[in-house]
């Protein structure tokens, strides 16, 4: 499983719910932090709503992102676990 951190330097909500992503590493998942500020199409796209988490998905039509829905910036450690459990266990249902 996979997930994408949309996020840009020097954004608090961004570095927090990053810090609470590398501290669930125990659970099984890959996680790759994009700077929106790097390209411009992310830039455009997310620019007013970073963070995002997006749960990336392969399919027979290609590679698909799903944007999680928003965490708190002030979820706790435990949700944020519990939101990446749910994920996980739903590709596994599939």
């Amino acid at each position: 499983m996979k997930f994408v951190l949309y996020s840009k330097p020097g954004c608090h909500l961004c570095e927090g719910l990053e810090e609470k992503l590398v501290a669930a590493a125990h659970l099984p998942f890959e996680l790759e932090v994009r700077d929106i500020t790097t390209r411009d199409d992310w830039f455009q796209r997310y620019q007013y709503e970073i963070p995002v988490l997006c749960q990336v998905l392969v399919t027979e039509a290609g590679v698909q992102e799903n944007p999680l829905p928003r965490l708190s910036p002030r979820a706790s450690q435990a949700r944020v676990e519990q939101l990446i459990q749910t994920y996980l266990g739903q590709s596994k249902a599939e």
